[in-house]
This record gives C-alpha cells, sequence and structure tokens, in this order.
C-alpha cells in the first residue's frame, strides 16, 4: 500500500479535490475489477481513461457507490462526491504510468530496462537478448509477444507491452527475484497509449519501420512519430542504437537525448557485419571483424543479431564473450522455425504479418533455395486491423512462390472471405492460375503439404507462435506447427 500524497508526487501537474492522506491499496482502470469493501483501510485508485470503445470517466459515480475513495481523472464530475479524493490530470494514461511506476517503487531504475521497438524484429531481438544474458550467468526479465519471463518463470503473454499497471507489476516482481536485465518490446500503441510513461530505460533499439498498424495510426506519418517518441523521451544516461540501413533509422533518434549509436549491413557504422554464407543450417557472418557462424537464417535474422550483439556491448559484455554466446542460440519460437518431412522437403512456419516481414521471409527462402525451386506459400491477412496491406501481402505472396494459398489467418469479426477477396485484388493476372483459395486454414495446410516434392520449401505465414485462431471474438485452439506435424506424423 501506498499514501495518495506519495504517489502524486510523480506527477508534474495536477490539480487536488478531497484529502490525499489517503492509503491506495491497487491501481485499477476497469471499473468492474473496483472492489472495496467498508471494513477497508485502504481503497483502490480508480483511472478513469478515455478510450477508443469507451470513456471510463462515463463510471466513475458507479466505482464510488462501489466504495472507491480515489479517483484520478481528467474531468471531475458535476458533483464529487462526499468523502472521494478527486486528482485531475491533463492525461490519465500517461499519469497512470507515473503512478504505476510510484506504486511499484520505481522498478525500472533497480535493474537495466531495454526497448526495442520496430515494425519487425522485436520479438526475435528481445529474446535473444534474454537468452544470451542468461546464458552468460546474468538473471534476466522478458516482455515480449510471445511470453513474459521473470528469470525462469514464465507468465502468459496478452499483449506485446502490457498495460502501465501490470508492466510495472512485472518490473517489481523481476527486482524482487534478483533480476538485473530486463528486454522489452515496444509498440507503437504503447507509447501512444502511454503505457511506459514513467519508466526508465538503459537503452533503445530500432530495428525497421515498414507500413503496419495504419488501422491504428490512420497515417505512416503518425506511425513513425509514434515510434520516435519512444526515444525523445530516452534519458542522456541512456543509448540508442538504431538500424542505419532504414530509411528512417537516423529520424528515429533526431533529438534524443540518449548516445546514439548505429548498425549496418551496408555502410559505416559502430557495428558492423557482412554475410558471408546464408542456407537453411544458418548465417556466416563477419562482425566487428570476426567471423562466427549462427544458427539462424536469414538477412533479417543477420541484423536482428547484429543488434543483439551491439546492445550486449553497450550493456558491457566484451565482444568475444557476446559472439561465442551467441553462435550457440536458437530460432526464437514460431520466427523461421524450419520442420523437415520425411520426404525431403522443408516447411517453415513464421510469424509474418507485415509485407516487409513477409518479402524478408520469402526473399530469404528464394536466395537459399535458387530462383528454380519450388516455393509454395500459404498466407492470409488478419481481420480488424489494416485492410491496406491485403492486396500487397497476396502481391508479395505471388511474386516470389511456385504457388499461393490464400487462407484465414485471425479474421476476427470480418468475414474470411470478404478479407481473402482483398488480398485476391494484389494477385496479377499472370500469377492468378497458380493461386488458389482455401479458407478453411487447417485445410489450406494439407492442401500444401499434398503439394510438396522432394527439394519443395513451403511456407506458412502469419501466425508463427499463435496457438489459436480468433473467430468472432473467440479463440480456438489452433497450432500451424501442430498441422504439420500430424499431417506428416512427425513426432
Amino acid at each position: 500500500m501506498k499514501k495518495l500524497d506519495i504517489l502524486l508526487k510523480s506527477l508534474k501537474k495536477y490539480d487536488l479535490t478531497g484529502n490525499a492522506d489517503v492509503e491506495v491499496s491497487g491501481i485499477i482502470f476497469d471499473s468492474r475489477q473496483v472492489s472495496v469493501s467498508p471494513e477497508d483501510v485502504a481503497t483502490q485508485l480508480y483511472v478513469a481513461q478515455r478510450g477508443t470503445h469507451t470513456d471510463g470517466h462515463k463510471f466513475i459515480q458507479e466505482v464510488v457507490a462501489r466504495g472507491c475513495k480515489a479517483v484520478l481523472c481528467e474531468e471531475i464530475p458535476g458533483e464529487p462526491a462526499c468523502g472521494v479524493t478527486y486528482v485531475k490530470v491533463p492525461d490519465s494514461q500517461a499519469a497512470m504510468g507515473h503512478i504505476a511506476s510510484a506504486f511499484f517503487d520505481n522498478p525500472s531504475r533497480k535493474l537495466k530496462l531495454v526497448g526495442v521497438t520496430g515494425t519487425n524484429g522485436k520479438t526475435t531481438t528481445v529474446t535473444l537478448l534474454h537468452r544470451l544474458f542468461s546464458d552468460t550467468g546474468h538473471k534476466c526479465g522478458l516482455i515480449s509477444t510471445i511470453v513474459n519471463k521473470v528469470g525462469d518463470s514464465e507468465i502468459p503473454s496478452t499483449h506485446t507491452t502490457p498495460d502501465s499497471v501490470r508492466l510495472n507489476e512485472l518490473l517489481y516482481m523481476m527486482v524482487g527475484a534478483g533480476c538485473e536485465y530486463c528486454f522489452m518490446e515496444v509498440s507503437s500503441h504503447a507509447v501512444c497509449q502511454h503505457r511506459i510513461s514513467g519508466l526508465h530505460f538503459t537503452g533503445g533499439i530500432f530495428s525497421n519501420i515498414t507500413h503496419d498498424h495504419l488501422d491504428f495510426h490512420k497515417t505512416f506519418a503518425n506511425y513513425i512519430s509514434a515510434k520516435k517518441a519512444f526515444f525523445d523521451a530516452l534519458p542522456k544516461t541512456a543509448f540508442a542504437l538504431t538500424n542505419a540501413d532504414d530509411k528512417n533509422g537516423m529520424v528515429m533518434v533526431q533529438g534524443t537525448r540518449a548516445k546514439v549509436h548505429t548498425y549496418s549491413l551496408r555502410s559505416a557504422a559502430d557495428f558492423r557485419a557482412v554475410i558471408i554464407g546464408n542456407d537453411f543450417t544458418g548465417l556466416h557472418l563477419r562482425v566487428q571483424g570476426k567471423e562466427v557462424f549462427f544458427r539462424l537464417c536469414g538477412k533479417f535474422n543477420a541484423y536482428n543479431l547484429l543488434a543483439v550483439f551491439a546492445s550486449a556491448v553497450l550493456l558491457g559484455m566484451p565482444e568475444d564473450e557476446a559472439l561465442t554466446a551467441m553462435s550457440a542460440l536458437e530460432s526464437v519460437n514460431g520466427r523461421f522455425r524450419i520442420i523437415r518431412t520425411p520426404g525431403g522437403a522443408t516447411v517453415i512456419v513464421d510469424y509474418a504479418h507485415t509485407p516487409d516481414a513477409l518479402e524478408n521471409v520469402l526473399a530469404t527462402i528464394r536466395d537459399i533455395s535458387g530462383k528454380e525451386a519450388d516455393v509454395i506459400t500459404v498466407v492470409g491477412c488478419g481481420g480488424d486491423r489494416d485492410a491496406l496491406k491485403r492486396p500487397e501481402m497476396a502481391a508479395i505472396a505471388c511474386k516470389y512462390s511456385s504457388k499461393v494459398v490464400l487462407t484465414s489467418d485471425n479474421p476476427r469479426t470480418e468475414e474470411p472471405s470478404k478479407i481473402i477477396a482483398d488480398m485476391m485484388a494484389g494477385v496479377p493476372a499472370s500469377k492468378s492460375s497458380k493461386v488458389v483459395v482455401v479458407e478453411n486454414r487447417r485445410e489450406a495446410i494439407k492442401t500444401a503439404c499434398m503439394l510438396l516434392n522432394r527439394n519443395s520449401v513451403l511456407l506458412i505465414a502469419g501466425k508463427g507462435h499463435e496457438t489459436y485462431q480468433e473467430i468472432n471474438n473467440v479463440r480456438h485452439h489452433f497450432d500451424d506447427t501442430e498441422e504439420v506435424m500430424n499431417f506428416f506424423d512427425i513426432k
């Protein structure tokens, strides 16, 4: 528990109505979770937020009626309730981040917190960093799309970046468990919704940026601004590591107070790597003049590995120690997962769900297998998300593939047939005979598997690590890897 007046010291601007000498037992922003009994000596602090679907201010009277004695809001009700303390702030979401950090004793200042942002590569980068530092004797935390970890303990993940209360709670648990580092994904949504407000970062990493999430950001310029805001907020004691080969890489760090470092495969940079060899067994790279073989493959992973190496060095790890440990790292679950079939074909399961990610994966497959290889791609697009990328995804699949199976991904509340029709608009007339539509994803994977011969490569894109398919707000068990293993009876 914390006194409200202590928590309010974390805010720069607020107006107080009522008594701040109140014990706060927890921070709640979902009115349905407010539960305060008359016997409680402390109260929950209800944070009224203006969301995309509803306004938490509408429920202030309801939570007060249920015993809540402290409310943080942007607008105080016309008739404030007697005995209730109201804290008025310019932005409830931003204020909640600072309040949550203070409530959990500012855990981000008690370990080294490194955030990774970008369209693609976030999960791979944070996961490899977590594995690298764990393998070299450090206790670490991980906050990612796939899973959250406190040391060796796994906690299911529901968002790329959790809400600020849950985020600080996780960091608090990491500090309590003796973690030295935490590596976390920072989504553009999290920046815009102030989920990372109040956190102290030791470093920030930029991977790349391509068109995505325009259903939320509306324009690409807004999307860039959201990513850049993360670097704008870094303290001068932090490092900002950016991909110099991305055309917006240096834009990200314009105006940051952090110490800027660059990495590149193509040009002069603080951290450089050159691809010597690339096949399905891994990457042979020259990193800072030293040749190393890694178990991950693809040019996109060369960037991820270089970002991991650079970050490790910036965090104080000796170069040789980092490279030696990194050479043993395996690929991340659902990221270019390779399955060999009994007949000799290669199946790759990958999370690629953006045009750039899909092109990176398919270009890697073509580069390794050759221009004449039989490449089959199963791909769909998610519902209730950026529809502009749907025809582009199909066009990219057609560009690199011998055959394409368009199917359902996570349709959510949209009709799969509508999503697939949007994708079909990107299929060139000259490639239409090589495209087949199989709406049911399980049947689509079976169809593609039946088309394989000994030298074929099958890419199943879009879901990667996910073990569900979301249809009309209901999640049904579904695992692309499991479907392939079952079809070929691989144990």
